[in-house]
This record gives structure tokens, sequence and C-alpha cells, in this order.
């Protein structure tokens, strides 16, 4: 996922068809597939099913935002 400030702009999944769910997929013949969002996904929309892909996708930006937090705190933290 692609941030800017605190707002998710963009992200990909990476990709790979010769390997299984629980493989390393960073392996020849990865790709990576663009994340299409077609709207924002700063709030989910509740009309329709949990698994559509503007609410997957707000899912990801929620988890986007905690890592920029948990980053912004370590960061605070390590200063000597």
């Amino acid at each position: 996922v692609y941030m800017v400030d605190r707002t998710v702009v963009g992200g990909f999944y990476r990709i790979h068809a010769e390997r299984g769910p629980d493989e390393n997929l960073n392996a020849p013949g990865m790709k990576f597939l663009p994340l299409p969002f077609d709207k924002s996904c700063m709030q989910p929309d509740q009309a329709i099913h949990p698994d559509a892909a503007p609410n997957r996708y707000y899912v990801y930006g929620v988890i986007a935002r905690l890592a920029l937090l948990a980053a912004s705190l370590e960061l605070e933290q390590a200063r000597p």
C-alpha cells in the first residue's frame, strides 16, 4: 500500500502463479498486480459485501495507517 501523508493512494499485490499460499513469493516469475483503487477507501461501504474490493482496500488502509503510527512511535523512541 502506498500512502501520501496518512492517505492511501495506491498499492499492489505480489503474485506468483507457480507458488502456493504458504510459499515465498520472492522468486523468479513473481509479478506485481496493481490494486485498482476506483474511489476513496477512507470509509467502508456498508451497502456492499464486506469482502468487496472497496471494503478490502479500506482494511488495507487501516493496517497501513496503524503501521505508519507504529513506525513514527519507533522513530520517536529511537531519538538519542
